[in-house]
């Protein structure tokens, strides 16, 4: 979004500023093993928090406020036990639970899955991403929307995140790496040497 400044990188940051940020990462793990909720409801939770809040936040406390929002969603705890800062009832027993043996054999979800049509696009097609204005989940950045771009790879067939988000089904879509010059994404007074790449599902794009 235009208005915040410059990224400005960080010469070699860790991976956590504080210890309790390492500790919403790890809660954030130990809960998604349980399996009540996909990465894509996890995203929209965040998204759903008050736009001021949002921008407040930094990312650790954006990932925690969305695991607080989650328990309290799904039962695992009351509003009044986070007030509390204890458990004042006995908790929900889970189906799955991440024990510290289990750690070390943890990995990312796997979301490809088989097509049920054939990729409508092929790399070097030229394509023009869709306006969406959505209002639940999306993973088409707000920046790239109503752009021309070609495509450099397909990716293969995955869970679709638009309607995973809100608990619709995996609606398998292909996936594709789409790439954006930035006067096209940024207009004429960007510097023309950028060049912009970002993954697309199909549902986003339409033939430029």
């Amino acid at each position: 979004m235009d208005g915040f400044g410059p990224v400005v990188a960080e010469p070699d940051e860790p991976p956590f500023h504080q210890p309790w940020e390492g500790r919403v990462l790890a809660m954030q793990r130990a809960l998604g093993y349980a399996g009540l909720w996909t990465i894509d409801q996890s995203r929209a939770s965040i998204e759903a928090l008050d736009p001021v809040e949002y921008l407040r936040l930094s990312y650790y406390a954006k990932w925690f406020r969305g695991v607080e929002y989650r328990v309290q969603a799904h039962g695992l705890v009351g509003a009044d036990e986070i007030a509390a800062g204890r458990a004042l009832r006995p908790g929900l027993q889970l189906v799955r639970t991440l024990t510290p043996a289990g750690v070390d054999g943890l990995k990312r979800g796997e979301y490809e899955r088989p097509a049920a049509a054939a990729a409508r696009f092929a790399p070097g097609d030229r394509v023009r991403t869709r306006n969406l204005n959505p209002l639940t989940h999306t993973r088409l950045p707000r920046y790239a929307r109503g752009k021309a771009g070609v495509i450099e790879a397909l990716r293969g067939c995955h869970v679709y995140p638009d309607t995973a988000a809100i608990g619709a089904g995996e609606n398998p879509q292909w996936l594709y790496t789409v790439v954006f010059t930035g006067r096209e994404l940024w207009g004429d007074d960007a510097d023309p040497s950028i060049a912009v790449s970002i993954e697309a599902f199909e549902p986003y794009l339409e033939p430029a």
